[in-house]
């Protein structure tokens, strides 16, 4: 593979061949989408959907259940993009893929989108067992090594104590939130877990490389939001896109404040992420990390943009009186939560407040028992009828 930096703009792809959709087994359409297949590879398999393209997935736990990954054809071998979760069952379905699916073919390269154990649960497995680099953004591989390296968890300390408090959790909560932390470090999720430790070096990807593999190009996207520094890649010749968790069909990543950074605006980077990908040909097929392939890339940024838009419209409403964020949950999201679901949503509430203070909608202020209250700066228009945007759980993608 030749990494080229900075040439996206410079690459021409006349002569590569398109997507051939004689291998697809369906066509069905759902919300403006359209899905070639009708079901996932399976386990321990790979389905064929281009050119040196292959997908294949590997379990995950929960609603879930799945995370779609793919391998790239080289001349003499083969690029893996993410690589499940660190567990013995996915440990051995890649072995199964190594002897079965490959050709006889090494892997050359493990290439992750972003830093969720889900997608570099095996990193450290493969590139070990073929000796070969990874390949991430900057911001993604030392988000990871800071996880992976363990370490005081910021839920049982002061800086998460005052997160939570600030946003209106009760003390119980915090007692429930650091036992299931603490169960979490040997948990399917965690990437002290992991069987083999994560990588301690990596090829650094950038926005607007080029990695060619095989007789394709493949473009770096870079998007945020929902991680640091996620890396898409496009490649405009086979009319491909493998966008992990950046662009999904049906569920929207989770987009949260943590408190690591507990004044981070990550919503507005997605949706600045998202106006950036609307330039993404129509005609691309996208390959997720959840759910099915499809086409309809350009509708399901409108979808995703629109979806949060009208949530903080949603919000905006709730907070014509002051509201922590805790008691707008119920606004986004219609089930009752677990712990580590409330978790997840109150990231996300905090998320669409912090877009919402920076665009001037509302205001925030902190009152005597610690909390912050959310108030609206204009209720005549917050009060204006809206739409159900709620969800019923906050996605664990």
């Amino acid at each position: 593979m030749a990494l080229w930096k900075g040439r996206a703009s410079q690459i021409c792809n006349s002569k590569l061949a398109g997507f051939d959709m004689a291998v697809s087994k369906g066509n069905r359409s759902s919300q403006g989408l359209e899905y070639p297949y009708d079901e996932h590879p399976v386990k321990g398999t790979t389905i064929e959907v281009a050119d040196g393209v292959r997908w294949l997935t590997m379990p995950m736990w929960g609603s879930l259940t799945h995370i779609n990954l793919y391998l790239l054809e080289d001349e003499d071998g083969w690029f893996v993009i993410d690589t499940g979760l660190g567990t013995n069952d996915t440990k051995k379905l890649w072995h199964t893929i190594f002897d079965n699916e490959l050709g006889g073919k090494p892997v050359k390269g493990v290439i992750c989108t972003h830093m969720h154990p889900d997608h570099i649960g095996q990193a450290g497995m493969i590139t070990e067992h073929f000796r070969v680099p990874l390949y991430m953004t900057r911001g993604e591989f030392y988000q990871a090594r800071s996880f992976a390296t363990g370490g005081p968890s910021h839920h049982s300390s002061w800086i998460g104590q005052e997160f939570y408090t600030r946003y209106g959790m009760p003390a119980n909560y915090l007692e429930k939130l650091a036992k299931m932390w603490s169960g979490r470090s040997t948990g399917k999720m965690s990437m002290m877990s992991m069987p083999t430790a994560f990588p301690s070096g990596f090829h650094r990807l950038e926005d607007g490389d080029v990695l060619s593999i095989g007789d394709h190009h493949w473009e770096v996207v870079v998007g945020s939001g929902h991680s640091p520094e996620h890396a898409c890649l496009l490649c405009r010749g086979l009319k491909i896109m493998i966008s992990g968790d950046q662009i999904l069909p049906i569920i929207t990543s989770n987009v949260s404040v943590h408190p690591t950074e507990p004044e981070a605006n990550p919503l507005k980077a997605w949706m600045e992420s998202h106006d950036k990908l609307l330039s993404t040909p129509e005609d691309t097929f996208v390959l997720p990390a959840h759910n099915l392939p499809f086409f309809g890339v350009r509708e399901r940024l409108r979808q995703l943009i629109n979806h949060h838009e009208e949530r903080m419209l949603a919000l905006e409403e709730f907070c014509v009186e002051p509201q922590t964020a805790q008691a707008l949950l119920p606004v986004l999201f219609k089930r009752k939560l677990d712990p580590r679901q409330t978790m997840m949503a109150l990231g996300e509430a905090i998320a669409h407040c912090h877009l919402l203070m920076y665009r001037d909608r509302i205001e925030r202020t902190l009152h005597e028992d610690g909390a912050y209250r959310f108030t609206a700066t204009d209720p005549v228009h917050a009060q204006e009828p809206r739409l159900d945007t709620r969800d019923d759980v906050p996605t664990l993608a």
